[in-house]
């Protein structure tokens, strides 16, 4: 009995997993490094892993650097995992293409700790590819940072991938060309490969050092005739703004989608909160709403936004309610990103504005009241507290009796940091994007005017408006009042100054950790 209690008493190990995190992009990680990373207990990292990959591990996960030598750091990552925690070594690239990580391994297999090895995407490939050069089914790599042999390597076929720095440059090309390489063989030599500041460098032999050799940090550099064709394949470098900064005014909460969409056209967006997004002081108005709908009371309810869909929600659960309690009401949405928010709990709104996406659009299209047709005269408008009284006036003129509830509280954030308020007062940012009227007057209220240069583009007319108010010119107004349109607007414009003349080459950046 006693040693069946000892062996239930046992702590079960747990596994290694040694991640690649690849060349640095974190949308080159892998599904399987993504899910290891998700459940990790600790994570022992270097230095080296990008950040943006690092802040993917869940808070209250340890993340501990990897200290010593392999056989320290090995002997770490077993103690830990005969402790009973999943622990996940993270290092930057392919994880057995590096020495150190290969001994690491080696001493783990000596043990009795189940490991996995998840490998990164090779920098090799990767960054040839986002530079646009096609390695093609042959090619060769290696890396010229220690003893190397160049006549192996001018000898071999195909496209040459080196790893190196702007020091080892001036003798990879005379090594190469004493060697029977060509001098005018072309060259493309990439920084920061896969990075939002990525940059390529377009040369040949002959003239590597000189044009590449003051390039930092670790360098891919690839050698052959498939360099030549890298023009018509550079997706990555020829985004409409590539290396843009981009100021992303807006509630924490929104920020994300924004975000992204810009990253998709290769700007690097800076998120400010401006607004907080809080309940309303008493939540006497919304109770009695939300018991209204639940009565019948309602013939519309009418959206002005996603986060006064998202404040109705909250308050149903609240009552332990769900989307049954709009049978028979019918519901307006003042633009599509609002009624896209309506159709993700599984309600398919009555009325999208068919023109313009805006208060003025929506009342173009709403129905007057009609004492035959409706059964009931009401229409429940929960907004902001700080919305204007367009909609609810215009609705009230086509003969509806309005409750006009404050369903959540904006309120100004804090001021960004002093070097962001003085990159948006002096043109550090290339442009900006507004998404509402409160968003422009809190930016200017916490930081400051966006200078002239910098480009602005504002969601709809109400907006726009606003921003011509405080002295803005506005750049960018997309046709639909959503932010997928706004971001593309801002790309589309950007696109064609360039293609004008109108605008410089997308400039030299450094590489920012993702917000």
């Amino acid at each position: 009995m006693g040693s069946a209690l000892m062996t239930r008493a046992r702590k079960t190990p747990g596994r290694v997993a040694f991640v690649g995190s690849g060349p640095g992009d974190t949308g080159l990680l892998t599904v399987r490094a993504r899910d290891l990373l998700a459940k990790a207990e600790l994570v022992v990292t270097d230095p080296d892993v990008p950040s943006e990959v690092v802040a993917l591990v869940p808070d209250g996960v340890e993340i501990r650097p990897a200290v010593g030598d392999p056989a320290d750091v090995a002997k770490d990552l077993v103690t830990e995992a005969k402790n009973g925690h999943a622990v996940v070594r993270l290092v930057a690239g392919d994880p057995l293409t590096l020495d150190s990580v290969v001994k690491e391994a080696q001493a783990v297999s000596k043990t009795t700790i189940a490991f996995d090895v998840v490998p990164g995407v090779p920098a090799g490939t990767a960054v040839p590819a986002y530079a646009g050069v096609a390695l093609g089914a042959v090619h060769t790599e290696a890396d010229v940072r220690g003893v190397t042999d160049w006549a192996s390597l001018a000898a071999a076929p195909g496209t040459l991938v080196l790893h190196a720095t702007g020091s080892h440059l001036a003798e990879a090309a005379s090594s190469l060309v004493e060697n029977g390489v060509a001098p005018q063989t072309p060259v493309a030599v990439t920084a920061d490969g896969t990075g939002f500041g990525q940059r390529t460098v377009d040369t040949t032999l002959a003239s590597l050092a000189a044009d590449a050799g003051d390039l930092g940090g670790p360098l891919v550099v690839t050698v052959g005739s498939a360099v030549a064709g890298r023009a018509k394949l550079s997706w990555w470098e020829s985004r409409a703004l590539y290396g843009w900064r981009v100021l992303v005014p807006r509630t924490k909460e929104q920020a994300g989608a924004m975000s992204d969409r810009l990253h998709s056209h290769g700007a690097i967006p800076v998120e400010v909160p401006t607004i907080s997004v809080e309940p309303p002081r008493s939540p006497a108005q919304m109770e009695r709403s939300v018991k209204g709908l639940v009565d019948g009371r309602y013939q519309w309810v009418v959206f002005t936004s996603t986060n006064a869909v998202r404040a109705v929600w909250e308050k149903f659960r609240e009552f332990g309610l769900d989307a049954r309690a709009f049978s028979g009401v019918k519901i307006a949405c003042v633009g599509e990103s609002t009624a896209a928010k309506v159709r993700s709990f599984g309600i398919i709104p009555e009325l999208v504005p068919s023109g313009e996406q805006s208060s003025e659009g929506l009342l173009a299209d709403f129905p007057p009241y009609d004492d035959i047709l409706d059964p009931v005269d009401r229409v429940l408008l929960p907004r902001a507290d700080i919305a204007t009284e367009t909609l609810a006036a215009g609705l009230r003129d086509r003969g509806w009796e309005i409750d006009d509830v404050t369903a959540y509280r904006t309120v100004r954030a804090a001021p960004p940091p002093a070097d962001t308020r003085e990159m948006i007062k002096s043109g550090g940012f290339d442009a900006v994007c507004f998404t509402s009227s409160s968003t422009v007057r809190n930016l200017v209220g916490i930081a400051g005017k966006p200078h002239a240069r910098t480009l602005v583009a504002c969601i709809g007319p109400q907006t726009a408006e606003t921003a011509r108010e405080f002295g803005l010119r506005v750049d960018v107004q997309p046709e639909e009042a959503n932010v997928p349109a706004l971001v593309d607007a801002l790309a589309q414009h950007a696109a064609r100054l360039r293609a004008e003349g109108a605008l410089p080459p997308p400039r030299k950046t450094k590489r920012l950790r993702r917000s």
